[in-house]
């Protein structure tokens, strides 16, 4: 068997099929996608507790400036705006991974999922987390009719980067920031 079909019989069966575009996901009833032996990816909803007891504490390892109080108002500003959160858990039931997202229409591409956040535990990395999670934000873009999947990374991130390669992101363009306060007068 090769490589790319023994990831694919890894997959779980799940309980009800969706084919998009002549690519099969599989999708329970509790909004959870299985890809290997004991890891699931849930959509979480806002008020979920397992936001900030088991996303948050992952999220940190990419974001450190955020506090469970600020998390709390950039979800509650950013949810109406379309932001969601995804995360991974181990067959262990500890949160690996984590993925902040949301589908905007824009002039560019039209419409695109676009990736605020994407970082696997540091425990877990290189062991199929962001690549489970890509592909479950992949089936989130072509379930809404989406183009592409996008997403910025700092310059300093070359290990992002040879991993966003792997999952065939192209480098399209520069990303461009000019401040308008002070990062501690941001909050």
């Amino acid at each position: 068997m090769g490589v790319r079909a023994e990831v694919t019989a890894q997959r779980i069966v799940c309980v009800t099929q969706i084919n998009i575009q002549a690519r099969a996901l599989c999708v329970n009833p509790d909004k959870t996608l299985r890809y290997r032996p004991g890891m699931k990816i849930i959509d979480l909803e806002p008020g979920d507790t397992r936001l900030e007891n088991d996303l948050l504490p992952v999220l940190l390892e990419l974001r450190p400036h955020l506090t469970p109080e600020l998390f709390r108002e950039v979800y509650e500003a950013g949810h109406p705006q379309g932001l969601r959160f995804s995360a991974a858990y181990a067959d262990d039931g500890r949160c690996v991974g984590a993925a902040g997202w949301r589908i905007i229409s824009t002039t560019s591409s039209l419409r695109k999922l676009y990736i605020d956040d994407l970082v696997t535990a540091a425990a877990t990395r290189s062991t199929g987390v962001g690549h489970a999670l890509v592909e479950h934000l992949d089936g989130h873009a072509r379930a809404a009719g989406c183009h592409e999947l996008d997403l910025d990374s700092g310059t300093h991130r070359t290990g992002a980067h040879r991993f966003y390669l792997r999952e065939r992101f192209d480098i399209v363009a520069f990303h461009f920031a000019r401040p308008l306060t002070a990062p501690e007068d941001a909050s």
